[in-house]
């Protein structure tokens, strides 16, 4: 079976969204640029041997999806400790509310939001008590 590897972000402004992901989820920006020949940066979401995957952050090429419509594209999913502390600094970092927190009954919380750059990305806190 294939599995996801990398994720990449694309984004208007890129000091904008690495600080935006930064102050949210903490992840780290290493430049890649040399290697691509383009402004390029690598998103480390964890550490050395700890699941996950790291992903990869570059200019926009192509015009955002309308707030509210249907993006064509992968959107990730973060999972996170405290979903109500993690939607407080989204919104206090810009993003923006897409889809309210909702429970997925005796799995989790799950919503969707807008970064920045009007990217969509989910976050999911696991709770065998949501309803």
């Amino acid at each position: 079976m294939d599995s996801i590897v990398h994720f990449e972000i694309m984004a208007d402004d890129l000091p904008r969204a690495m600080a935006f992901y930064q102050k949210v989820f903490g992840w780290r920006f290493e430049d890649y640029s040399e290697y691509t020949g383009t402004p390029y940066w690598g998103v480390i979401t964890k550490e050395e041997g700890q699941p996950g995957i790291n992903g990869g952050l570059m200019p926009r090429n192509a015009p955002v999806s309308a707030l509210g419509s249907s993006p064509a594209a992968f959107v990730c999913t973060v999972q996170v400790d405290d979903y109500d502390a993690t939607e407080r600094s989204i919104l206090s970092a810009g993003g923006e509310i897409h889809l309210p927190k909702y429970p997925l009954p005796g799995m989790a919380w799950q919503g969707y939001y807008a970064d920045t750059e009007g990217n969509l990305f989910g976050i999911h806190q696991a709770d065998p008590n949501a309803k």
